[in-house]
């Protein structure tokens, strides 16, 4: 350890914000890190790479031969005296490691993690955390998407969808664990709580057994510069101070006054099983009615400019282009070949 003072193993009080991206987890994390009670941060992904290296799931692609180790790990842990219990509990360990020392030092004694990728390992979380308190948020489907599409992908619903299938992904993995009984968990609908966040918020501090502080709903005055950094909402929730509607129907105008971008989306809500809609609080009866009542409306202004929506901007273009391959795709090859070269060993 090079002489450093190793963090204590502590079990940790833990807060999870479980939604789809763009979908209010970062407003909602920024109300609970301003309680006296709770802290919150920069989302960690600690548990995403975690749930992916044991027997319960596979990788898209590894550096090894991750079938042939899972099971094997399922050969191994079936001789340990707890079975799969000693391998949850060494999961667990591994994170009241992390947390705890991430607390440490600190006046406050729940930790929160918000990550919008543990959405799709709930099963696993709830194996490792059985006694953690859940906060599910969920987002009507379409609005969620434009909010994706807009912030990382300068509106290109196409490219945004080939990227990340965000809808298909998360509708079905959040409505199952809407289902569940094994752990406790608390539902809230962003529109909801923008809509009277003091009530929604009281409910949520309820739910985690803190006391109801209706000041930390005006998260931007509780917060300085340096705790706005990390990964999350990068534009959003950055232009207030607490929940606002501002953003509940941004997507009927993209839709009204685009015609591809409408029908990509029917095609994606057709792919869905309407039990899902329902159970996350937007059954498919009622998920277009904004749009066919609009009537007239005004096409979305453009997106104001700043650095980073051209960062992302041409982070897509280049992107783009690598995947088609040819020369520019031959020059960024070499280019690494040259850096690899030069930064080994």
């Amino acid at each position: 350890m090079n002489g450093s003072e190793e963090s204590p193993v502590v079990s940790v009080s833990m807060v999870f914000v479980i939604g789809a991206p763009r979908s209010g987890t970062t407003m909602l994390e920024r109300m609970l890190s301003s309680h006296s009670q709770i802290q919150g941060g920069p989302e960690p992904h600690l548990l995403t790479p975690l749930a992916h290296l044991g027997p319960w799931a596979t990788v898209d692609k590894a550096p090894y031969d991750h079938v042939l180790a899972a099971e094997s790990q399922k050969a191994f842990i079936a001789e340990l005296p707890g079975k799969e219990s000693d391998y949850w509990r060494a999961c667990r360990a591994y994170c009241d490691v992390l947390y705890g020392g991430y607390m440490q030092g600190r006046d406050k004694k729940i930790c929160l993690d918000k990550t919008p990728a543990y959405g799709l390992i709930l099963p696993f979380m709830m194996k490792v955390f059985p006694d953690a308190k859940y906060v599910v948020i969920t987002r009507h489907p379409l609005a969620m998407f434009s909010s994706f599409a807009n912030s990382f992908f300068d509106g290109r619903y196409d490219v945004a969808h080939t990227y990340n299938p965000i809808i298909n992904r998360y509708v079905p993995a959040l409505a199952a664990f809407l289902r569940q009984s094994a752990v406790p968990f608390i539902h809230v609908r962003y529109e909801d709580l923008v809509k009277e966040p003091e009530q929604g918020f009281a409910q949520i501090c309820a739910h985690i057994g803190v006391g109801y502080e209706p000041e930390a709903i005006n998260y931007g005055a509780n917060e300085d510069e340096a705790r706005r950094s990390g990964l999350g909402d990068p534009l959003g929730v950055q232009q207030h101070g607490r929940p606002t509607t501002a953003s509940v129907k941004k997507w009927v105008q993209e839709l009204k006054h685009d015609q591809e971008k409408r029908a990509l989306m029917e095609r994606v809500i057709a792919q869905l099983d309407p039990a899902d809609l329902a159970t996350l609080g937007y059954p498919l009866e009622t998920l277009w009615k904004p749009l066919a009542e609009a009537g007239d409306v005004a096409p979305p202004t453009a997106p104001g400019f700043n650095r980073y929506r051209l960062q992302r901007k041409v982070i897509v273009e280049l992107r783009a282009q690598a995947q088609k391959g040819g020369a520019f795709r031959k020059a960024l090859e070499k280019v690494r070949l040259t850096a690899d070269v030069l930064l080994r060993e």
